[in-house]
């Protein structure tokens, strides 16, 4: 399984960025695949997760309204949209896949990408 995120960066308060992760080696339908966030002496938090037995995306509550997560099934792309980012979204973003998960991502994935680092300057 192989997850390699691109598209972070500096970003003013109030503005957008959209992160996209190229998967390789699962089956969309048999894993929740999704975006987590990680901020130095914090435990990583699951953001935006979906999955493909399940009807809606999760979305963390101080990210529900501003992040979109989606897929592209035949490119096997996760794409978060993220607008009227904050400084507290400051972090580095994973994407990340678990075989038989769901998308109430509280718990941690099995396997992630290497991250990308979101800077939001206030």
């Amino acid at each position: 399984v192989q997850l390699v995120e691109s598209g972070g960066g500096l970003v003013q308060a109030g503005g957008s960025v959209t992160l996209s992760c190229e998967i390789s080696g699962i089956t969309f339908d048999l894993y929740a695949i999704g975006w987590f966030r990680q901020v130095p002496g914090k435990a990583r938090q699951g953001v935006a997760c979906r999955s493909a037995h399940e009807d809606a995306p999760y979305y963390h509550p101080s990210v529900k309204g501003r992040f979109t997560v989606s897929v592209d099934n035949a490119k096997n792309i996760l794409t978060l949209q993220m607008k009227d980012l904050k400084p507290e979204d400051t972090a580095v973003y994973y994407c990340a896949a678990d075989y038989g998960g769901h998308s109430r991502c509280y718990y941690d994935y099995y396997y992630y990408g290497q991250g990308t680092q979101v800077t939001v300057s206030s």
